[in-house]
């Protein structure tokens, strides 16, 4: 045992490997979820005691509505719950297979009561306006729901077979909001992805997907060619240089949105991930930054999924 009674981690890898140089970014840099979350993934082993310790930390920022806040979600500050951080926090939850249950069911009672009259989330309740946030998050007294922040809801809720009245009707707007798309941008469809990834009825989302990969093709959505990636289109609203690449729409090998891409294509774009590791041993924040903090609280969560998206394709980290 360690002196203050803490438990020693684990060797650390070779000092010259990318896990160990992120490693060394996130101790110097990252707030304590995204800490031990590195240790779930990458030093102790995926267990039950590494997990609870993810789950404490996460629990600091869950407010007493059910929902999460706090700044989960970097660019948005301030301790009001918003629909973004309670996506984020289901995503760790999931991550650390603790997407279910109470918990589950606590999340639902929030999101039932955060959503618009068609039954699906806004991406930001007005209160945020009261709060420091990033000047291209757009907050309007009356929001509109989003597949933006509805999509990975619901995808994950039912990834993990959670069953809540919430569902029905959110589910429902996902579709819609999915047969609808003709034109789009990056991260909606990621969104769209993260839905059809977990959704129940296979046969209609890889219809949805096949079609949702043609569109991505046609209208240059995804650099094929990061050699290339200048001559790629950004969307309206992203930094410049803000492009999007085959991984981060197939994040994992099963994912819907890998039939859209070559072995070719996807093994460009693992490279270009690889080697897109700075200095420090984190990965950059591609889209725009407005607070200095924002960023260095962006960055390690930004390693973190580099990480867990190498390995999930078969790199070695």
């Amino acid at each position: 045992m360690a002196e203050n009674g803490a438990s020693p981690l684990p060797s650390s890898p070779s000092a010259r490997s990318p896990l160990a140089r992120a490693e060394a970014f996130v101790w110097s840099t990252a707030r304590v979820l995204e800490q031990r979350r590195f240790a779930h993934h990458f030093l102790a082993g995926p267990s039950a005691a590494s997990a609870d310790a993810v789950e404490c930390a996460l629990d600091a920022y869950r407010t007493a509505d059910g929902g999460y806040g706090y700044a989960l979600e970097p660019d948005l500050r301030g301790p009001l719950s918003q629909p973004l951080h309670t996506g984020h926090a289901l995503r760790v939850l999931d991550m650390i297979g603790r997407c279910s249950g109470q918990r589950a069911e606590r999340v639902c009672r929030y999101l039932t009561a955060v959503s618009t009259a068609d039954g699906a989330l806004p991406a930001v309740v007005p209160g945020q306006r009261a709060y420091p946030h990033a000047p291209f998050v757009p907050v309007v007294d009356d929001p509109p729901s989003e597949l933006l922040a509805t999509g990975p809801v619901v995808g994950l809720l039912h990834g993990n077979e959670v069953w809540h009245a919430w569902l029905f009707r959110a589910t429902e707007f996902c579709w819609s909001a999915v047969d609808a798309l003709e034109a789009s941008h990056p991260y909606e469809i990621e969104a769209a992805v993260a839905f059809l990834d977990g959704v129940p009825d296979r046969a209609r989302a890889r219809t949805a997907a096949g079609r949702l990969g043609r569109l991505v093709r046609e209208q240059r959505l995804a650099v094929l060619d990061p050699a290339q990636r200048d001559t790629y289109p950004v969307a309206p609203g992203y930094a410049p240089g803000e492009h999007h690449f085959p991984h981060d729409f197939a994040k994992a090998p099963d994912s819907l949105a890998r039939a859209w891409f070559t072995d070719e294509e996807m093994s460009l774009s693992l490279d270009h991930l690889a080697s897109a590791q700075q200095e420090d041993g984190g990965w950059p924040v591609t889209w725009r930054q407005w607070s200095p903090a924002v960023v260095l609280e962006a960055r390690p969560l930004v390693t973190i999924e580099a990480l867990r998206t190498l390995r999930a394709h078969g790199r070695t980290v």
